[in-house]
């Protein structure tokens, strides 16, 4: 059976969406669908609905239900992960000059002002319709919005879709030879039906600052890049969301705790040094 595919840049990454039997003119909403998610999300866009309500810390702000969701889905990935996929980390990344997106090259690192943020419960309240940050605080979502997003958007594409979303996916439908949509996973290859996966590393979005190795990677115990013994870590799931939490706290846990996590979590994994 045929399928249908689009290829697109968004969320700061390589974005591709396949469907089977998609009605004319899915594929093309799909990738207005992510554009827009992008203005609205995206801490680099000074207009968009996430960089006012940073701009606003320390007062309660009406959100769109989309931002509630994803500042829920902030503190579920907080609660899930034991802390360690934070997303409240934003002066951290801020310190290490990821200021603006790396294909525009960071800006100088100010390493004192990296450090470990309180408990995001702590730093943020959402009641329904409306949010509030600590004063002093911002949030970043690039740590868990792509998986939300994969989850939401294979959801309303069609009965038979893949949608990957810089390595956050979600297989939905039997795939185009009825057997599940091949994906894979390190040298291997999956076949995902009903299924998430999520692919964390910290050699992709990597930079030097004078003698400084740098990664975007924030470690919230240190306030710093994450110091760990692997490269990367994928992750299958039964949703995008929950395996791009799990990816990032294995690779935050590091080679000798990640297998105990993801045998509690995961569905499959590949760890790679």
């Amino acid at each position: 059976m045929t399928f249908d595919e689009v290829r697109f840049e968004a969320l700061g990454s390589a974005c591709h969406v396949l469907g089977v039997g998609l009605e004319r003119g899915r594929l093309a909403w799909a990738t207005a669908w992510v554009a827009e998610r992008h203005d609205r999300f995206s801490r680099f866009e000074p207009d968009s609905e996430l960089s006012r309500f940073n701009a606003a810390a320390g007062r309660w702000t009406d959100v769109s239900p989309e931002l509630e969701g994803l500042l829920r889905a902030a503190l579920d990935a907080h609660r899930l992960s034991g802390g360690l996929v934070h997303a409240g980390v934003l002066g951290s990344m801020l310190a290490i000059g990821y200021t603006r997106p790396l294909r525009l090259g960071p800006t100088a690192a100010t390493l004192t002002g990296a450090a470990p943020p309180p408990p995001l419960p702590d730093m943020l309240e959402v009641e329904p319709g409306r949010a509030r940050l600590r004063a002093g605080t911002g949030v970043d979502l690039g740590g868990i919005a792509k998986g939300w997003l994969a989850d939401r958007l294979a959801a309303e594409l069609g009965q038979n879709c893949l949608v990957n979303l810089g390595g956050d996916l979600f297989a939905r439908g039997a795939g185009p030879e009825g057997e599940g949509w091949p994906v894979a996973v390190g040298d291997t290859t999956l076949l995902l039906a009903g299924q998430g996966a999520a692919t964390s590393g910290v050699r992709r979005r990597a930079w030097q600052d004078g003698d400084e190795a740098l990664h975007h990677l924030i470690d919230p115990r240190t306030g710093r890049p994450a110091r760990t013994d692997l490269s990367q870590v994928s992750v299958v799931t039964p949703t995008a969301a929950e395996a791009e939490v799990h990816a990032k706290a294995a690779l935050l846990l590091g080679s000798g705790l990640a297998p105990a996590h993801l045998a509690a979590h995961a569905l499959a994994w590949r760890l790679a040094p």
